[in-house]
């Protein structure tokens, strides 16, 4: 019937709109940053740079803005075309003419097209590694590294992707009206359940942890955990500089499956109270229940969707707008995840906003607990090491920092260094 070519004729080109506009919105905020390269760096940033490092920088974040221009109109372009020329449709009519069961087409229309958009990206991201990265010194992968990176990231998503859409399909066939509600227990369980066991189970497949060894740093930790009545059983080294120079650690698990990692690079690149000033800001992100409140925000953001997800599964016209006449429930996500696309967008604005103010209150809890000039200069520190952006554009942060800029970050903690 016409009304029904003109719905999903309609839904077609409202999903062509949000792409369209998400592709301008992206783009006119990374024109405005770059606007702002080469502004005067702020006082309390003086230091961090030296004239030719700084030369460095403002090249790397030019090579850096030319480069993402490119892959991202590159991708822009792709689905764009796929979408025109209903590849999806073709796509699913073609995997049906070798498998039936529902399951089986799913698993294989995804599994094709995720290689297929992995061998698509794959000269953009060895360029990214070998060349980019290794121009500015950043890089220490070997292509050796490389490859089995890849091989193993196929594994992972193999097993878990296959896993994860077998359940949540059959929990969509057998359930009904309430596949929202069990497909949520089942996934945020998942959750959780890798929010816990991530460290144990999928980073040993890419990088080796070992115990911190004994000496003045594992002292140091200790000694500030007990300070602030933090139980630490775990603090790890993980060689990072297998791959990359740059320096991080992070918090990870909850209750008695909390670690503490450390990459060698921050090891290296910090002192020891730089480093205790690094890990009290995480420390602080666990005495304010940012870890777990951000872990339920995370299930209540799942739950919505997946609401959302279940008015709309079942419409005909999701599929039929990717050219597939069928119903289909791969098609549906599909159809269904460019549509939430906006959605998301805002939730993740909002989250960004939490998270800055998170980071004030972790950064807040060092200064308080431990010194506020130390951790000054160990952030000054990771900056100049990963060649930061220094003066990035208001509005670009407000859009796309989950950290506040650095100069903010200096201001506050300068404020409270003569507080506490």
């Amino acid at each position: 019937m016409d009304w029904i070519r003109i719905m999903y004729t309609s839904i077609f080109y409202i999903i062509i709109g949000i792409i369209v506009f998400e592709f301008i919105f992206e783009k006119y905020f990374d024109w405005l940053n770059s606007s702002w390269r080469g502004k005067p760096i702020p006082e309390e940033l003086n230091g961090i740079y030296d004239d030719d490092k700084y030369k460095k920088q403002q090249e790397y974040a030019k090579v850096n803005s030319r480069f993402s221009n490119l892959s991202s109109a590159f991708s822009f372009l792709l689905i764009i075309g796929f979408l025109f020329l209903h590849g999806f449709g073709k796509l699913n009519h073609w995997v049906e003419n070798y498998v039936e069961h529902p399951i089986a087409i799913g698993l294989m229309f995804f599994g094709i097209l995720f290689f297929a958009l992995d061998i698509v990206g794959l000269p953009f991201s060895l360029y990214q590694t070998f060349v980019i990265e290794e121009r500015f010194g950043f890089n220490k992968t070997t292509k050796k590294i490389f490859i089995l990176d890849k091989l193993k990231g196929y594994l992972v998503s193999i097993v878990l992707g296959g896993v994860i859409y077998s359940i949540v399909y059959k929990l969509f066939e057998v359930t009904g009206d309430l596949f929202w509600i069990y497909c949520w227990v089942f996934i945020a369980g998942f959750m959780l359940f890798m929010t816990l066991f991530y460290s144990n189970l999928i980073v040993p497949l890419f990088n080796k942890q070992t115990p911190l060894d004994e000496g003045e740093l594992k002292n140091a930790i200790n000694e500030f955990s007990q300070k602030v009545g933090f139980t630490l059983k775990n603090i790890y080294q993980i060689n990072g500089s297998k791959r990359s120079t740059r320096a991080n650690a992070y918090f990870t698990g909850l209750g008695p499956k909390k670690r503490i990692v450390l990459y060698d690079t921050l090891i290296n690149d910090l002192s020891t109270e730089e480093i205790v000033a690094v890990l009290a800001h995480e420390i602080g992100h666990y005495k304010k229940r940012h870890t777990l409140s951000g872990l339920v925000i995370s299930m209540l953001q799942l739950g919505l969707m997946l609401y959302l997800l279940s008015l709309f599964i079942s419409n005909p016209l999701l599929s039929e707008a990717l050219g597939v006449n069928q119903p289909a429930f791969h098609i549906g996500l599909i159809a269904f995840s460019l549509l939430y696309s906006p959605i998301s967008t805002v939730t993740g604005l909002l989250m960004n906003i939490l998270s800055r103010k998170n980071e004030y209150q972790a950064d807040n809890f060092a200064a308080e607990n431990y010194h506020a000039m130390h951790l000054i200069s160990g952030l000054k520190k990771l900056s100049s090491s990963n060649l930061s952006n220094l003066t990035p554009h208001p509005a670009y942060v407000f859009i796309n920092y989950s950290h506040p800029s650095l100069i903010n970050r200096i201001r506050n903690l300068i404020r409270l260094k003569d507080k506490f």
